[in-house]
């Protein structure tokens, strides 16, 4: 029971991991290169102040949920969760330090201006996003692996012998 509840509260919480830097890189991503840089900056600057929080919330709840779920269960899905645990760990450490730094910029940017290589080193923001956002989705994926194989072996397990 408590490892059923354990694995909804893994994928849960890496569903809502994925699902925030995948909104990121598909919708806020693009839009970013379309406004003006002024606009960009300013509001990159803003959002992080909200985003901060909630991605860290969500990142360290994934991590110690899967981290949990690895140490409670055996074979395959100790493989997976440990395996998703190791991804959510690679978007942390990416975020830490690929985004995180650059986002220091960005904030200094939004009240100066932004140097002559910016849209490079915006380039560089986005490729860590991507990066991040798709160790959160492969983690996220495992996960459900892990939850959908359980549930199949439990169902099998409760139909009756013909």
């Amino acid at each position: 029971m408590r490892v059923r509840i354990l694995k909804g509260v893994a994928v849960t919480a890496t569903g809502l991991l994925a699902g925030a830097f995948g909104y990121g890189a598909v919708n806020l991503g693009p839009t970013f290169w379309k406004v003006p840089v002024d606009m960009r900056l300013s509001f990159h600057a803003e959002l992080m102040k909200m985003n901060s929080p909630v991605m860290l919330t969500a990142m360290g709840t994934a991590a110690v949920s899967a981290l949990a779920l690895t140490l409670r269960t055996t074979g395959r899905e100790r493989l997976l969760a440990g395996a998703s645990t190791a991804l959510i760990g690679t978007s942390f450490l990416v975020t830490r330090f690929g985004n995180v730094p650059i986002n220091a910029r960005i904030k200094e940017w939004a009240v100066t201006s932004p140097p002559p290589d910016y849209a490079e080193i915006l380039h560089r923001w986005d490729l860590f996003n991507w990066t991040r956002t798709s160790t959160a989705v492969a983690a996220f994926v495992l996960l459900v692996i892990v939850q959908n194989g359980s549930s199949r072996r439990s169902t099998r397990s409760a139909t009756p012998a013909s």
